[in-house]
Order: C-alpha cells, then sequence, then structure tokens
C-alpha cells in the first residue's frame, strides 16, 4: 500500500510540474536561424524540437550524422502528426559537427558562413560528462576540449554573421557543478592530475566565464550572451557514470521522480533563445527561467579575461 500511495504521488507531481512547464508556450520564432550543438538527443533535441514548433529555421550540429539525421526524422514525424511540421516558416537542418575536431569546428563554420544569411541564434549545448582520461584530435583533455574550447572556436567564428544579424543571441549552457571546479592555469590539459568530476567541474565554470567575458566585448552590438544551469536531467550525458547492476532499479525510479526530463531541463535554453523578456539582457546566469547568483570564482573578470587569452591560443585564433 505504501509503494502504491508513494508511486501515486510520485506520478500526480511529476504531472503537475510538466503541466506548470507548459505554460509558458507561444512565442514565434518565424524568420530566425537557430544552431544548437548536440541536438540529435536530450537537451539539443528537446529544445531544437520546440524551437521547429515556433517556426525558427533550426539547425543540428553533430557529431554523428547518422544519428542527427534519424533524430531529425522522428522530430518531423512527431510534429507533423499534430500539424506542425516543417512549413509556414520551420524548417530542420543536419550540419556535421565534432567538438573534439578544432578542424571539424572551422569546417562546420565556414559551410554556415556560405550558406546562412543570418544567424539569431546560437546555443551551445553539447558536451561531455565525466568520461575517462582521454584527447580529442588536437591533444587537449576530452571535457576541457569539447565543453569549452569546441565551443569557444565555434562562437568566434560565427560572430560576424551574428553581429550581422543583431539583435541576436548566444546561450551558453553549463552546470551548477561550476562550484566544485577551479581554472588551474598551470594544468589545464590535466596532464599532471586528472579527476573526470573535477575536469566537468572545471570546463562548466569555464563556460560561465567565457560567456560573461564575451558579453564585456559585445557590449553595444545588439548581440547577447547569457549562460545557465539545467538542472538534474535524464539524459544520456552519464552514460560514463558507472552504477552498481543491483542499484539501477532503485536508481531509475529515482531518476524517475525526480530528475526533470529532456523537456523540463531545456526550458531554460529556450527561455533564453526565445522570449522577449531576456531581450537585451546579457552577461547573466539563469535557471529555471530566472536570474541567479554566481559565486565569487565565477565572476572574476581577471580570470575570465586570461582564460580568454589563453583559449585564443589554443584554438589556434593568435598564434
Amino acid at each position: 500500500a505504501l509503494a502504491l500511495g508513494g508511486g501515486f504521488l510520485l506520478a500526480a507531481w511529476r504531472w503537475l510540474r510538466g503541466a506548470a512547464r507548459a505554460a509558458g508556450a507561444g512565442t514565434s520564432m518565424r524568420g530566425k536561424t537557430v544552431i544548437i550543438t548536440g541536438a540529435n538527443s536530450g537537451l539539443g533535441r528537446a529544445a531544437a524540437t520546440e524551437l521547429l514548433r515556433m517556426r525558427a529555421r533550426v539547425i543540428m550540429g553533430c557529431r554523428d550524422r547518422a544519428r542527427a539525421e534519424r533524430a531529425a526524422r522522428e522530430i518531423r514525424a512527431e510534429l507533423g502528426e499534430r500539424g506542425e511540421a516543417e512549413g509556414e516558416g520551420g524548417e530542420l537542418v543536419v550540419r556535421e559537427l565534432d567538438l573534439a575536431s578544432l578542424r571539424s569546428v572551422r569546417a562546420f563554420c565556414h559551410r554556415v558562413l556560405q550558406e546562412e544569411p543570418r544567424l539569431d541564434v546560437l546555443i551551445n549545448n553539447a558536451g561531455v560528462f565525466q568520461c575517462p582520461y582521454m584527447k580529442t584530435e588536437d591533444g587537449f583533455e576530452m571535457q576541457f576540449g569539447v565543453n569549452h574550447l569546441g565551443h569557444f572556436l565555434l562562437t568566434n567564428l560565427l560572430l560576424g554573421l551574428l553581429k550581422n544579424s543583431a539583435p541576436s543571441r548566444i546561450v551558453v549552457v553549463s552546470s551548477k557543478l561550476y562550484k566544485y571546479g577551479e581554472i588551474n592555469f598551470e594544468d589545464l590539459n590535466s596532464e599532471i592530475s586528472y579527476n573526470k568530476s573535477f575536469c566537468y567541474s572545471r570546463s562548466k565554470l569555464a563556460n560561465i566565464l567565457f560567456a560573461r567575458e564575451l558579453a564585456r566585448r559585445l557590449e553595444g552590438t545588439g548581440v547577447t550572451v547569457n549562460s545557465l544551469h539545467p538542472g538534474i536531467v535524464r539524459t544520456n550525458l552519464g552514460r560514463y557514470v558507472n552504477i552498481p547492476l543491483l542499484a539501477k532499479p532503485l536508481f531509475n525510479l529515482v531518476s524517475w521522480a525526480f530528475f526533470k526530463t529532456p523537456l523540463e531541463g531545456a526550458q531554460t535554453s529556450i527561455y533564453l533563445a526565445s522570449s522577449p523578456d531576456v531581450e537585451g539582457v546579457s552577461g547573466k546566469y539563469f535557471g529555471d527561467c530566472k536570474e541567479e547568483e554566481l559565486l565569487p570564482k565565477a565572476m572574476d573578470d581577471s580570470i575570465a579575461r586570461k582564460l580568454w587569452d589563453i583559449s585564443e591560443v589554443m584554438v589556434g585564433l593568435l598564434k
């Protein structure tokens, strides 16, 4: 009886939470072009679906083209069943983008600049979470390389198009786990020591510092930059996290009851990409569609500038 009652209460709580989330829908993105990295699953896919529903032209930047094409077909079918498929302004486009390869980032941006007359929103969403020590194609520690450096180069190469399309927006998906990270300039590549949890937190702190410094540099251009944390979300981001076999049923129950769905987790990204409420707002940090305070280490402008300067050299923007 206790189990059934508890299950009923959890189901009711989840239903009420989902109903409340849906209350803010209705914004139109007709005529706007949006790039979302990592858009074939999880938060990125949820954001792509909702922005397409709003009639945006959505470019899915994904490492695995086959998986991305499959996701795009499924999204079109899902919206098509409700009479909301592409048409009347909405369009879904797949482009190959591997953030673990600076060559791939440059090729992606070259194609975008050749083919797209405008870019209204860039959502830096893709990420790697607590993976074993490995390196990107260019020799960077994977989490720092993908979560920070890949997006750093991508954003810088697209800045001209974003400025020409102003007012435009850049949305950076970070994490509350930034609180446990530190920017160690003596070992950014984790060659002296590596802790997968610490390195993830460091990359998310780097995301916030990057967004803060970029917002400062873009003052007066009409391009805004904001970072966010999506909360604890049920996605495949945790594929490197090992859960004992006997604990999996309990973990699955807890995650179903208390973790956000990808659509719930994507709400702040969608809000920052589309809401008139944040028109002109820049350099801020959001959670659950509300501005939140940051720890002092995430607001250290001297660290943000130093990280920017080093990142420019690491990705080859400066020799």
